[in-house]
């Protein structure tokens, strides 16, 4: 098994650092994970497709750990899990002369994902090509301390805008349709994830952002063996 499938699997959950306990599942010829962020802001699931592993779910309760102990192994990898009553209690990775150990968590400690089976209608669709996406991710770099975006329409344009606010503010402005017919009012989401999203997907030359002004954004990925789905729930603004 190459190790840069698993490592990307890692990175489209993991955003960064920003989400750590997970359960995966493996079987079926596909790795997958369902995740919910601390702050409940942002949700989604990932699927590797072509991943020959089987095994009773796995409680990965800090990625991060795991992550750096897959630094240390080659990149042509063999997986392998201690079972105690049919629970899976350890992973272990072995690579050449090397195998390292990952304790798993029980179950009952990663946080539960809700079921997204009743969306709502999604109102807008936001197509970000390469230069936006990374235009976006150098935005809130530059406004590191800035924790939205925010969809809106001004003047008979749609606009995504970095820092926006009632009140005088240091602020990205990305005008998105110049000739938008609808009239969509402030709604908020979290700057941050999206960036790691499109980070963590930094393989896809373009994507489309969906937003429903029930409050709630969504944007897939397909690349590759990987399906990566992500939701991010409307953010209030307190200024």
């Amino acid at each position: 098994m190459n190790k840069a499938k698993l490592t990307r699997f890692i990175q489209k959950y993991s955003l960064g650092g920003l989400v750590e306990s997970v359960a995966w599942k493996a079987g079926d010829n596909k790795l997958v994970t369902r995740f919910i962020s601390d702050d409940k802001t942002v949700l989604g699931e990932i699927q590797l497709d072509n991943f020959a592993f089987t095994s009773p779910d796995l409680g990965v309760y800090t990625t991060s750990t795991l992550s750096k102990l897959l630094s240390v192994v080659g990149e042509d990898i063999e997986l392998e899990t201690q079972e105690i009553e049919g629970k899976a209690v350890n992973i272990f990775v072995k690579s050449e002369n090397t195998k390292v150990q990952f304790q798993l968590a029980d179950l009952a400690v990663i946080p539960n994902v809700p079921d997204l089976k009743k969306l709502p209608d999604f109102d807008v669709d936001i197509n970000f090509d390469g230069a936006f996406i990374d235009k976006f991710i150098k935005g809130k770099n530059a406004l590191s301390d800035v924790d939205t975006f925010t969809v809106l329409t001004e003047d008979g344009e749609l606009k995504i805008i970095l820092g926006y606010s009632n009140v005088n503010s240091n602020r990205i402005v990305f005008s998105i349709d110049k000739n938008y017919t609808k009239t969509i009012k402030p709604i908020s989401f979290s700057a941050k994830y999206l960036k790691e999203i499109l980070t963590a997907n930094k393989e896809a030359t373009s994507a489309t952002l969906k937003v429903s002004t029930a409050g709630l954004a969504h944007t897939e990925f397909k690349i590759d063996d990987f399906t990566s789905k992500y939701y991010l729930v409307e953010v209030q603004l307190t200024a």
